[in-house]
């Protein structure tokens, strides 16, 4: 009995936690210090706050991976969820090992928006389009962030010519498409965006550059 205890202990899984971008949420541990052994499976349940039941999670029962996706599960973006995993070896199982509290709404990590630079001789005209969401309206097109959030973009212009680093905000504001313009020609200019959340004072990472030479 003893061993077993200590075969409990040792694939008990640990940091069980939440990540979730653009409320694409998945659950993720790390292995007990004897979970290398390749035979250990995982079991994965899941509830909202204050449920007196937990739920399993079919496509992450006994698996041998340590993520599980619960995008489709936290899909009520303003409950708090919880969730819970362990381990099995050679019949024996662990305890449950519990994650913190988890709200999408508050939590969900907002991804930088899509940009797109088309350049004429003293201007450029740059497109936004925020990031979209796992779920979907009824025509099947992806919700995007926007619809969730009170979300401005930010856009930002580096001037190569000067330094690299110095990111000069050109625009804040809700507009899809703006227009830069009296800019020098033959000077390499480069854009990034991002999302900003007023409300809860959040910021995305900068988008990927897009570079042009006038």
């Amino acid at each position: 009995v003893l061993e077993n205890h200590e075969l409990q202990d040792s694939i008990k899984p640990q940091k069980v936690e939440f990540h979730s971008l653009n409320f694409n949420t998945t659950l993720h541990w790390q292995p007990g210090w004897a979970g290398e052994a390749r035979d250990v499976l995982y079991f994965v349940q899941y509830k909202v706050y204050g449920q007196s039941t937990w739920q399993n999670k079919d496509e992450c029962w006994g698996i041998s991976s340590h993520v599980c996706d619960l995008t489709h599960e936290t899909s009520d973006i303003q409950e708090p969820y919880y969730s819970r995993v362990r381990a099995a070896l050679a019949g024996v199982y662990s305890n449950w090992s519990l994650s913190c509290r988890f709200t999408p709404w508050r939590e969900t990590i907002i991804g930088p928006p899509m940009v797109t630079v088309v350049h004429s001789n003293k201007s450029m005209t740059v497109r936004l389009q925020a990031p979209h969401s796992p779920y979907k309206r009824k025509r099947g097109s992806k919700i995007p962030m926007t619809n969730y959030y009170d979300l401005l973009y930010q856009v930002f212009i580096i001037n190569n010519f000067l330094d690299e680093q110095h990111r000069v905000l050109v625009y804040e504001g809700k507009e899809k498409v703006i227009k830069i313009q009296d800019l020098r020609p033959g000077v390499s200019y480069c854009i990034v965006a991002k999302m900003y959340m007023p409300m809860l004072d959040h910021s995305s990472a900068y988008s990927s550059r897009q570079c042009t030479v006038l």
